[in-house]
């Protein structure tokens, strides 16, 4: 079994996600609630675009702490794949 695999961001991101995931619970309850279409929309922006900055904080942090400075094949490949998520 392998260790976890930390960063010191990571409890910051982790709060982030926590407050996503509780402003997506307060959409469906709009939706449950009938609010208007508009004011749903709103608020799923703003869902999704703390879902993509905390996605863009933890590619960030990775690519800055676990790629190694010498540039091996394997990191090479490794930051192709992960960028497609960026």
């Amino acid at each position: 079994m392998s260790e976890p695999h930390l960063h010191a961001t990571h409890p910051a991101l982790i709060a982030r996600l926590k407050r996503a995931d509780g402003h997506l619970r307060a959409v469906i309850e709009m939706i449950e609630a009938g609010k208007p279409c508009l004011e749903i929309a709103q608020q799923l922006h703003a869902v999704e675009k703390a879902v993509v900055n905390a996605k863009r904080a933890l590619i960030h942090d990775h690519m800055d702490h676990c790629l190694d400075t010498e540039h091996s094949a394997k990191d090479r490949a490794e930051l192709k794949t992960i960028a497609r998520y960026l």
